[in-house]
């Protein structure tokens, strides 16, 4: 196992998100399900380490996780090639060769040497999918992996995922309201938040 999370909690004042949450994450493909305000964008930040749990502890075996959110307003005014070669740096078994078809594949490279305010929600969110797996991280967390993308992109993502679900040694972490569509019939574990 590369993570595992024992009894974790997490609450905001006057609101308990989930409590005595335990789980394990190995290789291949987790889907973290749960409805509006359950928590799951946090728990991706807790896996990140960007929070601490109010409850329980993870014990990851896994370096670096990938955690990135394109859309955040901080990175605004940076250009698109210089955000991805920040991430090249960061992520020392980056992939130039998978990031450079990524580009192609998502129709980026049009895109690249404009800041990041002027893309689309859709196209801040192929850059995140470009670097993430890019990283080759052995631990990888993608928020929403297809919102907002136009339908050849979502079916290149749906290879990647595939691609990822039967991987030995790396994990993918997405966080969905559901399995996506495109993933029924795909070998992944679930963590359920709930509804």
């Amino acid at each position: 196992m590369l993570l595992q999370a024992h009894d974790l909690g997490f609450a905001h004042p006057g609101h308990t998100l989930f409590a005595g949450l335990s789980f394990a994450i190995g290789p291949g493909l987790t889907l973290l399900r749960g409805g509006d305000g359950r928590g799951k964008t946090t728990l991706l930040r807790l896996i990140a380490r960007e929070i601490a749990p109010s409850a329980g502890r993870i014990e990851c075996d896994a370096a670096p996780v990938f955690f990135e959110t394109p859309a955040d307003p901080a990175h605004d005014d940076v250009l698109v090639r210089d955000w991805l070669a920040a991430r090249q740096q960061r992520f020392g078994g980056w992939r130039a060769d998978l990031a450079a078809g990524l580009i192609e594949d998502f129709g980026l490279a049009e895109h690249l040497a404009k800041p990041m305010y002027m893309l689309s929600t859709g196209s801040r969110r192929k850059a995140g999918l470009v670097a993430a797996a890019a990283s080759c991280a052995p631990l990888t967390l993608v928020d929403m992996p297809y919102a907002a993308l136009d339908a050849p992109s979502s079916r290149r993502v749906t290879r990647l995922l595939a691609d990822a679900s039967a991987h030995a040694t790396r994990a993918w972490v997405i966080a969905d309201h559901e399995r996506p569509a495109a993933l029924v019939g795909l070998r992944l574990a679930v963590v359920d938040l709930g509804d």
